[in-house]
């Protein structure tokens, strides 16, 4: 496994990892495989999406906002962070990508994000490389 370190500025925030988990893929040398990316943390995400219009995980940011807001009379969790738990859990802890040629196999307009919930923070990345 390849770990990457990752320092988010806000308490919620989108970060385009594609460029690092590419890097990660080179320096495997594996040319044909599957890509796994991973969190181990409880309060980010992985996912991937559109990356060509920033409004895309603006919008996404603001339905996870809605959908679990920061406070709410009964959350329960003693350190407060409720709310970036649930988001974590709504959008995984993990990804997978096709690998073929040394490339990984995303759409035109697909990104992987890594999802900061509950920031800012130093936070790790696995990646995982299997194949030939």
């Amino acid at each position: 496994m390849i770990t990457k370190s990752l320092s988010t500025s806000k308490h919620s925030q989108f970060v385009n990892i594609t460029g690092m988990v590419q890097e990660a893929l080179t320096e495997s040398g594996i040319q044909t495989g599957i890509l796994t990316v991973f969190v181990s943390h409880t309060t980010a995400g992985i996912t991937i999406n559109e990356n060509a219009d920033p409004n895309v995980v603006h919008d996404l940011m603001g339905v996870l906002d809605r959908m679990v807001p920061w406070e709410h009379p009964e959350y329960r969790h003693y350190e407060g962070n409720t709310a970036a738990h649930m988001k974590a859990s709504l959008m995984g802890n993990s990804a997978q990508v096709i690998v073929e040629d040394g490339q990984l196999q995303l759409g035109t307009w697909q990104g992987i994000f890594f999802c900061e919930f509950d920031g800012p923070r130093q936070r790790r990345i696995g990646i995982q490389v299997v194949g030939s």
